[in-house]
Order: structure tokens, then C-alpha cells, then sequence
């Protein structure tokens, strides 16, 4: 699908924004100059993470702030997207970025190099049903996914510059696998990171530093708010403080044990095993595992193996946590975009989208309510999970935003 206003050129990104930090806004930055794009618009991952993890604060906070700092449009990565491996959370992306006709995508990277992406894409390409073959047999030896894949990358003895071992490369190398595969029309292009990595757990720079290790300081139980303050735009803090305030919570996974703990102990077995992710007996671990741990933390020590990576882990425990079933992803995932859902937007944003409306294959929709489709039910469902620790007024208040219309500022 090409823009459907060939006037103006879109850019889209794939974002968690949790929290918006000054890494994220050179990110934006350097995207509208690297595109020339006119309107930014970024896909956002709604109330729980790629990694498994909730959000630190609500899908319609981290809009607020991606608008504040400059972008044009936030439209929703469901919950049925947002919360998968890299391949399946890309494939959600870009079949909303496409079907709102974005012309570039653009993504941080560890490389900095997009023809690095493409390269590898036509190596996996040539040798796709070899290595498919070597990831299942390295699976079988005992090995996690990413471990299997980097071994089976290893064995194939291909030539290639851009390395598997960094998230943001493994990432950036599905949403150019999901353009070629969709046929999509999007350019893509990439920033090298800059100043902090990925993973890094404490705050370095005087400037920039990975939202990790912002969240990490802000959980660290020390007052660590002027270091907060510096890596983040003013708006940003401002909106996480106001949320913190407001709702008296700033959501991490140990807010969930209680509630977690208790919906495994009261399940059967086979209810367990039903649960998207439950596989080779999981189900038996984790109810042996869940009744022995007091807090989210202790329990993953006692439920990880080397098969298991604490991310695949995370993401079992957010599915039970919201009792989404194989079968009911399975669906969503094998069936077309249902709809593309508006989270927020400022005048350019909602110019673009009045264009898209009258053009786009894919509907809107502009009011939760208003859909019965899988997909939405089961973010509602991902949506009373996540609220589940707040207060009964604040989580009635903070659920009726899921039924209004996007936010406009």
C-alpha cells in the first residue's frame, strides 16, 4: 500500500516508550532528518511489553508523552502482538505501519547500517529450510530459541557482517524479514544506538541512557530523581511523575505476584497447558514452582532453566496472568489486521488520519466499544489485568479511558 496522501511523507516507528527518554527523542530526531518525512507516526506496544514485563505507566501516559515530544500519531500494538518473540511482535508492527501507509520505517539499531539487514535477508533467504532444520535440532539438544538460532546461524558458515547477538539488530532484522514477506512498499532505514545499550542496568551518561536502567533507579528504593530527570525530557518526567502521583503506582511485576500466584494455584493442569507458551510440561514446573516463591523475582529464579530464557518465562507468566489461550492467538495470528486503533494525535496526526480513513482496506476504530473482534477482546482482557493492582476508583477511572475516543492535544 503506498501513502494515501502522496503529498505528505510518513515515517512510522515501533516503540515501547517505557518510559520516553532522551534516547527515544534523538531516535525521532534523527528519523524525520534521515526521511525527510513530513508526519511521525509510531506504533506502540499497549499495556504489556515485548520482554514479557508490564508497562511502567499506561499506554494513554506514554502517549501523552510521545506527543508532547514530537510525534504525530500513536497507533496500537496489541497486546496479542506486543507480546511475542521478535518475529511475531515485527509481523504485528508492520501489518499496521502498512496498513496506514507509512513510506519509511525507521529503527535504532547496534549496526547502524541497513544494507547490513538486507544482506543477511537474502542469505536466510537461500538457506531458510537448512537452518529452519538446525534451530529445531539444536532445540532438541536442550538449547532456548535465541540460543538455537545463534548456533544454527554459526553452523550454516554464511558470511555476514551484522551480528544476532544484539536484541536490537535481532529486531531490526524481523521488521525488514516482515516488509519482504508482506510485500509492504515501506523503505526502511536505521540509527546506530548511541551512548547506552540495551540491557544496561544503571544510569551512565549525563544524557542518554536506556530506559533499563531508568527503571531500575526508579525501583532502586534510593532517591535517584535528579539522575532520572537528566535523561529524560522535561514533558516525559513530568507525565511519569503526574502518573505516580495520581494513581500511586508505577507498575512492575512484583505489584502482580498476588494475583499471578493465585490464578496458577487455582487452575488445573490442563488449564495451565492450554495457556499460550505452556509447552513440554511447563504446566507441572509451574505449579510446583509458584507455591514455594514469596515475590515475582524469587518464583522466575525457581522456574528457569537453560531451555527457558527469563524473557520466554515472563511473557508464559503475562499470558497466564491474562489467561490467553493457544488457541485464541493462534487465531489472531493467523488471521488478517482486523483494524488499526488510535491511541492519540495532534493536528498533523489527525489530518493524516482523516486522508487514511477515506483510503485505507484496514478500518479505524476510533471507539473500543464498538468492536467484537478476538483481537480486542483480548486487549480489554490484557487492559482490567494490567489495572488489577490500582485502587478500585482509580482503576474504574483509568479503564473508561479504554472506551473514549483518542486523545487529542
Amino acid at each position: 500500500m503506498q501513502n494515501t496522501a502522496s503529498q505528505v511523507k510518513a515515517v512510522g516507528m515501533v516503540v515501547e516508550y517505557n518510559p520516553f527518554h532522551n534516547g527515544h527523542l534523538y531516535q525521532l530526531q534523527q528519523a524525520k532528518k534521515e526521511t525527510g518525512a513530513d508526519v511521525v507516526i509510531v506504533v506502540m506496544s499497549s499495556s504489556f511489553l515485548q520482554r514479557g514485563e508490564p508497562a511502567l505507566l499506561s499506554k494513554w501516559s506514554r502517549t501523552k508523552m510521545a506527543l508532547a515530544c514530537g510525534v504525530d500519531l500513536v497507533l496500537e500494538l496489541p497486546y496479542a502482538y506486543a507480546t511475542q518473540k521478535a518475529e511475531t511482535f515485527a509481523k504485528g508492527a508492520i501489518s499496521i505501519l502498512t496498513a496506514a501507509g507509512v513510506d519509511c520505517l525507521h529503527f535504532g539499531s547496534e549496526s547502524g547500517f541497513i544494507e547490513e539487514f538486507h544482506e543477511l535477508l537474502h542469505v536466510m533467504q537461500q538457506h531458510e529450510g537448512e537452518w529452519d532444520l538446525l534451530v529445531k535440532e539444536n532445540m532438541s539438544k536442550g538449547h532456548s530459541y535465541p540460543r538455537a538460532s545463534s548456533l544454527a546461524f554459526n553452523q550454516l558458515g554464511v558470511e555476514t557482517t551484522l551480528s544476532l547477538e544484539q536484541p536490537n539488530n535481532i529486531l531490526g532484522y524481523h521488521y525488514i524479514k516482515a516488509i519482504s514477506d508482506q510485500n509492504s512498499s515501506i523503505i526502511p532505514f536505521t540509527t546506530k544506538r548511541i551512548a547506552a545499550g540495551y540491557h544496561d542496568r544503571t544510569i551512565t551518561s549525563h544524557t542518554i541512557a536506556s530506559a533499563t536502567s531508568i527503571r531500575e533507579a526508579i525501583f532502586s528504593g534510593e532517591d535517584q530523581t535528579s539522575l532520572v530527570q537528566q535523561v529524560m525530557p522535561s514533558v516525559s518526567y513530568a507525565e511519569l511523575t503526574n502518573y505516580s502521583q495520581t494513581t500511586h503506582h508505577l507498575h512492575n511485576w512484583e505489584q502482580y505476584f498476588p494475583f499471578l500466584q493465585y490464578r496458577i494455584l487455582t487452575s488445573s493442569t490442563d488449564e495451565l497447558a492450554s495457556i499460550y507458551e505452556c509447552v513440554e510440561g511447563l504446566e507441572y514446573r509451574v505449579i510446583d514452582t509458584i507455591s514455594k516463591a514469596t515475590s515475582f523475582q524469587e518464583w522466575m529464579n525457581l522456574l528457569k532453566t537453560k531451555r527457558y530464557t527469563w524473557t520466554r518465562l515472563q511473557r508464559l507468566a503475562t499470558h497466564i496472568l491474562t489467561h490467553t489461550t493457544k488457541a485464541e492467538l493462534d487465531y489472531v495470528h493467523n488471521s488478517p489486521l482486523p483494524y488499526i486503533r488510535p491511541l492519540g494525535m495532534n493536528d498533523r496526526g489527525q489530518a493524516y488520519l482523516r486522508t487514511l480513513k477515506k483510503k485505507s482496506a484496514v478500518p479505524l476504530l476510533s471507539r473500543f466499544a464498538s468492536s467484537t473482534d478476538l483481537l480486542a477482546t483480548l486487549e480489554l482482557r490484557a487492559s482490567r489485568a494490567y489495572l488489577a493492582p490500582l485502587p478500585q476508583e482509580i482503576r474504574q477511572k483509568r479503564m473508561d479511558e479504554e472506551f473514549k475516543a483518542p486523545i487529542r492535544l
